[in-house]
C-alpha cells in the first residue's frame, strides 16, 4: 500500500531523538517529559583485543576491571497510520476512522465506539500524508548517526499484515526517488560520510523464514546457524554473505537481488504479503581520530605499560552495525485466508512475533529472566532489546474498524518497547596489527635503504675506476693518433722539402739555359751589328733576323712560364705548411683538454672515496645505536631522513656523471669488443632501469634492443645475468612490455633459461617472465613462445629466489585468467593446467619460505575460481590446499578468498559432501 509522498501541512515537525552518548545527553534523557525509569542491565565484557589507554596530558581511564563506557538509552517509538485503499473506502464509506493522531502533542486516540476512546503517548506521531523522508528523519536518522560515532543501532518495523512495513523500510524509489524507504536512504548517509581508502563497509541481506536463516544473496546457504560469544555475549552469523560496498548502486542491486529471493505470497489482506523477517546487517568499520599529539602509555593485558611516541600511535578502530528488521506482518487466519502451507508461515510468523513480545514484557517489567531463546527472531535481536544498542521501533496501523483488534494490539507492543532501556556502549579497540605492520614495513624499508646504499657506493666506485681506466685509455689513444700525425706531416715535410730541392735545381737549369741564350742572343745582335756595320742595309739578310727574333720570343715565354710554376710551388708550400701547423695545433689543443678531463675524473673519484668513508662511519654509528637500545627502545625518526639524503647525495653524483658521459655513449659502449667495458656499461644500463624516469629515454635510444642483443649474443654469464636484470626493470612498464614480446624477448628469455645455471641469472630472468605475465594482453602470445614452459623449468634451480619468482609469475598468470574469466573473454580450461603447473602448484602450497607460498597460495584460489578448472583441482590434490588455505593462511585477504571459493563452486561442495567433510 503506497503512502502519500507529500509533508504534513497542519503537523509540527517533532524533534530529533537525542543520542544519549554522554553523561549530559544522559540527565536531559531523564529530565524530559516522555522518558521512563531506567532499568538495570547486564553490562557486557570489554570486547577482546582492547586495551585501557592512559594519556599523558589527560586523566585517562585507568585500567579496572568495570565496563563504564554504557550509557543509558531508552528505546524509542514511532506509530505511522496508513492512509485508506479502495477496498476501505468502499467498505466503510459510512464509517469514521478509529484512530485519531495528535501530532502536534505525540499523542494517538483509539476510538472502542461514538463515545470512549484511549489515550497513548509515543515519542512521535505521524500522520498518512507524512513523506518519506520525514519518517527517515524522525526514526532512523539519529541511529544511523550513532553507528557513525561507532555505536550499534537497530531500526525496526512492526505491525499488522499489510500497514505498510516493507514500504516504509524497503522502498527502492526507483519510479519515484521521494519514496525511497529507511534502507535506502540510510544507506546514502553512511557511504557520503565514511572515507572509502580508510574505512570498510559490508552488507548482509537475510531473512528469518519458518525459523531457518537463509542468506537473500546466496539462496543455497538455507541453514545458517547462530554463533553466539561466550565472553561478550556478541551474536553473529558466520556463514552469511559479506559484500563489501563502494557506492550506492551497488547498495540497490543488493536489494533487488534480496528482494527477488524473499518469500511473498497472495492473501486476502495484502497481495505481496511478505512470508519471512528481512534483516539488512550493515557493518561499519572505522579509523578514529585521535585530537591529542603527545605521547602516551598503553596499558596491556598483563599489566605492563609500554611507551608510544606520537609517530608510532596505536591505531583506534571504531566496530558499530546497524540493524534494519522488516518483521513479516502479524494477522489472523480467519482474516488472511491462510490454508496449507501459507497456515504454516503464519503460525511461524506469529510464533516467532509472540516470543519477541514476551521478551520485551520481560523487560519492561525488569524480569530476572528474559526469553530470548524461544525462538531464533529473540536471538538475533537480544542487541537491540536491553542490551547496547541504540533502537527506533516504527509500529504501523490501519485505520479501519474492522481490524481495531490487531490496531489496539501493534499500539500496546509499541507502549511496553518503550519502557526498555538500552545500555548504548561505543565499541573501540586498538589495531595492534596495524601499528606492527607499519614498524615492520619501516624496519624493512630501513634495511633496503642500507643495502641500496652499500650497493650504490661499491657501484660508483666501480664507475668511477672504469671511467678513469676509460680516461686512460683515450689519452694513450689521443697520443698515438698525435704521434702519427707528426709522424705523417714529417714525411710530407719531407716530400715537399725534396719537391722544392727538385723545383730549386730545375730553376737553376732554367735560369743557367736561360741566361746561356741570352748569352748567344747577345752575340747574335753584336754579330748582327758589326756585320751592319761593314755591309750596307740593303745587303743584310732579312730572313736570318726574324729567325733571331722568333728565338728571342721563344726564350721570353719559357721564362715566364718558369717564373709562373715558381710561384706556384711557393703558394702550395705555404699553403701546406699552415695546414700542418693548424692540424698540430688542434691536436695539442684536444690533448689538453683529455688531461684536464682526466684530472677532473680523478678528483671526483677522490671525493667519492671521502664520501663512501663518511658514509660507512654514519651507518657505523647508526647500527650500533640501533643495536645498542634492545627491544624496547623507540626507533629514531631522524636515521630515514639521513640515509635518504645520503642516497640522494649520491644519486646526484652519479646524475652529474651520466650528464657528463651521455646515453647515446654509454649504450655505443654495450657493443665495445672489450668484455670489461661491456659488463661495466651494462651494469650502469641496468641501474638506469631501475629508475622510471629513465625507462622511456632507454628504449627511445636503442637501449632495449641493445640488451635483446646482448642476452642473444653474449656467452659471459655476468653480461648475461645484468641484462636479464635490466630487461626485467624495463617490464614493469606495460607499454615496454609489449616492445619485448614484439622484439621476441620471451624467446630470448626462455632460451637464457634453458641455458643458464647460475641461479641470480635465473633469478633476473624468472623476474622479467614474471612481470610480463602480468599483461592481459600477452598471455597467449607468452605461452605460445615459451614462457610458461620457461618459467617451470626454472624450478630445477631450487634456490629460494629462483622460486619466489617463479611463484610471482604463476600468481600473476593465474590472477589475469580469473579476470578475464569474470569479465567474460576468457573460457576454458586455464592455460597453467594444460602446461602442468598443478602439481608443482600443489607441492609448494605449504612452502617454509613465506615469499613462495604467498605467491602459491594466491595462484591456487585464482585457479580454484573458474569452475571449469574444477575437477582438475580436485584429481589433483589441490582441494585439500585449498582448504588449509581457507582455515589457516596468514593473510586474510586470501583466507577470505579461498572461502568464497570453496562456498561458491559446485564441484568443491559436491565432492566434500562425497566426502564427509564439514566445512
Amino acid at each position: 500500500m503506497a503512502f502519500a509522498s507529500h509533508n504534513s501541512k497542519n503537523g509540527l515537525h517533532a524533534s530529533r531523538l537525542d543520542r544519549p552518548l554522554s553523561v549530559n545527553s544522559m540527565k536531559s534523557l531523564a529530565s524530559s517529559p516522555t522518558a521512563l525509569t531506567p532499568t538495570s542491565t547486564r553490562p557486557k565484557s570489554a570486547a577482546p583485543g582492547s586495551s585501557s589507554v592512559q594519556r599523558r596530558n589527560g586523566t585517562g581511564a585507568q585500567k579496572s576491571g568495570k565496563d563504564d563506557s554504557g550509557v543509558s538509552g531508552r528505546v524509542r517509538v514511532a506509530v505511522r497510520l496508513r492512509p485508506r485503499n479502495a477496498e476501505e473506502l468502499a467498505a466503510d464509506a459510512d464509517f469514521a476512522d478509529c484512530v485519531e493522531l495528535l501530532p502536534e502533542l505525540k499523542r494517538l486516540k483509539l476510538r472502542k465506539n461514538n463515545w470512549d476512546c484511549e489515550t497513548y503517548q509515543f515519542d512521535e506521531v505521524l500522520t498518512e500524508t507524512a513523506s518519506q523522508k520525514r519518517v527517515y528523519e524522525v526514526v532512523a536518522k539519529p541511529v544511523v548517526e550513532s553507528v557513525l560515532e561507532g555505536y550499534n543501532g537497530t531500526v525496526m518495523a512492526y505491525g499488522q499484515t499489510g500497514t505498510g512495513k516493507t514500504f516504509t523500510l524497503g522502498r527502492l524509489g526507483e519510479e519515484d526517488c521521494a519514496d525511497r524507504g529507511i534502507m535506502v536512504r540510510a544507506m546514502e548517509d553512511i557511504l557520503a560520510d565514511i572515507s572509502p581508502e580508510h574505512d570498510t563497509l559490508t552488507v548482509s541481506y537475510l531473512q528469518l523464514y519458518m525459523e531457518t536463516v537463509q542468506d537473500l544473496l546466496a539462496p543455497e546457504r538455507d541453514n545458517i546457524a547462530i554463533v553466539e560469544d561466550p565472553k561478550t555475549g556478541d551474536v553473529s552469523l558466520p556463514g552469511t554473505t559479506l559484500v563489501e560496498l563502494k557506492d550506492q548502486k551497488s547498495f540497490l542491486e543488493l536489494l533487488q537481488t534480496g528482494e527477488a529471493n524473499r518469500f511473498a505470497s497472495n492473501t486476502k489482506l495484502n497481495t505481496e504479503s511478505s512470508r519471512s523477517h528481512a534483516l539488512l546487517l550493515v557493518n561499519v568499520k572505522r579509523s578514529a581520530k585521535n585530537k591529542q599529539e603527545k605521547d602516551f602509555v598503553i596499558h596491556n593485558e598483563n599489566g605492563n605499560s609500554v611507551h608510544v611516541s606520537k609517530g608510532h600511535r596505536v591505531p583506534t578502530i571504531r566496530k558499530s552495525k546497524l540493524l534494519i528488521v522488516d518483521l513479516a506482518g502479524s494477522e489472523r487466519v480467519d482474516k488472511s485466508g491462510s490454508e496449507g502451507h501459507q497456515l504454516e508461515e503464519a503460525k511461524a510468523i506469529n510464533l516467532s512475533l509472540t516470543s519477541l513480545g514476551k521478551c520485551i514484557n520481560a523487560l519492561a517489567e525488569n524480569s530476572p529472566h528474559v526469553p530470548t531463546r524461544d525462538s531464533k527472531l529473540t536471538r538475533l535481536l537480544r542487541d537491540s532489546f536491553g542490551g547496547t544498542a541504540r533502537t527506533s521501533l516504527i509500529i504501523t496501523i490501519g485505520p479501519s474498524p474492522r481490524h481495531r483488534g490487531e490496531t489496539s494490539s501493534t499500539i500496546l507492543f509499541g507502549q511496553r518497547a518503550m519502557k526498555v532501556e538500552n545500555m548504548v556502549k561505543l565499541k573501540e579497540e586498538f589495531d595492534y596489527k596495524s601499528l606492527c605492520r607499519r614498524l615492520e614495513a619501516e624496519l624493512d624499508k630501513l634495511i633496503a635503504d642500507n643495502e641500496r646504499q652499500a650497493q650504490a657506493i661499491f657501484d660508483g666506485e666501480e664507475d668511477m675506476e672504469r671511467k678513469l681506466e676509460e680516461a686512460g685509455t683515450r689519452v694513450a689513444e689521443a697520443e698515438s693518433k698525435v704521434a702519427a700525425a707528426l709522424e705523417v706531416i714529417s714525411k710530407e715535410k719531407q716530400r715537399q722539402q725534396k719537391e722544392l730541392v727538385e723545383m730549386m735545381q730545375n730553376l737553376q737549369i732554367e735560369r743557367a739555359h736561360r741566361e746561356r741564350l741570352e748569352l748567344e742572343l747577345r752575340e747574335n745582335v753584336q754579330d748582327l751589328q758589326d756585320k751592319k756595320k761593314i755591309l750596307e742595309p740593303e745587303n743584310i739578310h732579312k730572313e736570318e733576323l726574324s729567325d733571331l727574333k722568333q728565338m728571342l720570343e721563344k726564350e721570353c715565354e719559357l721564362r715566364q712560364q718558369a717564373e709562373r710554376e715558381l710561384d706556384a710551388f711557393k703558394r702550395e708550400e705555404k699553403k701546406l705548411t699552415n695546414g700542418i701547423t693548424e692540424r698540430l695545433e688542434q691536436e695539442l689543443l684536444e690533448r689538453e683538454k683529455l688531461e684536464d678531463e682526466i684530472k677532473s675524473l680523478k678528483q671526483q673519484l677522490l671525493q667519492v672515496h671521502v664520501d663512501a668513508e663518511e658514509r660507512s662511519r654514519t651507518i657505523g654509528k647508526g647500527s650500533s645505536a640501533r643495536s645498542s637500545g634492545g627491544s624496547n627502545s623507540t626507533i629514531s625518526l631522524h636515521t630515514p631522513s639521513n640515509m635518504k639524503d645520503t642516497i640522494n647525495g649520491q644519486r646526484a653524483t652519479i646524475a652529474k656523471l651520466f650528464e657528463q658521459v651521455g646515453l647515446q655513449k654509454i649504450l655505443s659502449l654495450l657493443e665495445s669488443e672489450d668484455v670489461d667495458v661491456r659488463v661495466h656499461a651494462v651494469k650502469v644500463v641496468a641501474n638506469l632501469a631501475a629508475e622510471e624516469v629513465n625507462q622511456e629515454k632507454i628504449v627511445e635510444a636503442g637501449g632495449l634492443g641493445s640488451l635483446l642483443t646482448l642476452l642473444q649474443s653474449s656467452e659471459d654469464e655476468t653480461i648475461r645475468r645484468v641484462a636479464a636484470g635490466a630487461i626485467a626493470n624495463l617490464a614493469m612498464n606495460e607499454t615496454n612490455q609489449e616492445l619485448i614480446m614484439a622484439q621476441g624477448g620471451i624467446g630470448l628469455l626462455a632460451r637464457t633459461a634453458d641455458d643458464a645455471e647460475d641461479p641470480q641469472t635465473l633469478r633476473m630472468v624468472a623476474g622479467a617472465i614474471a612481470n610480463l605475465c602480468g599483461n592481459d594482453k600477452l598471455q597467449i602470445k607468452l605461452r605460445e613462445e615459451g614462457g610458461i614452459r620457461a618459467l617451470l623449468g626454472m624450478v630445477r634451480s631450487r634456490h629460494a629466489d629462483v622460486l619466489a619468482q617463479v611463484a610471482r609469475g604463476i600468481a600473476n598468470f593465474a590472477k589475469c585468467e580469473s579476470r578475464g574469466a569474470a569479465q567474460g573473454y576468457r573460457t576454458g580450461r586455464s592455460l597453467l593446467i594444460e602446461d602442468g603447473a598443478l602439481p608443482w602448484i600443489v607441492a609448494n602450497a605449504n612452502n617454509e619460505a613465506s615469499s613462495i607460498r604467498r605467491h602459491i597460495e594466491l595462484a591456487l584460489c585464482h585457479l580454484a575460481q573458474h569452475e571449469v578448472n574444477a575437477k582438475d583441482v580436485v584429481s589433483g590434490g589441490a582441494l585439500w590446499e585449498l582448504i588449509r588455505i581457507s582455515r589457516e593462511c596468514s593473510r586474510e585477504d586470501i583466507r577470505s578468498l579461498a572461502q568464497r571459493t570453496l562456498n561458491a563452486s559446485p564441484t568443491f561442495q559436491a565432492e566434500l559432501r562425497r566426502l564427509h567433510v564439514t566445512y
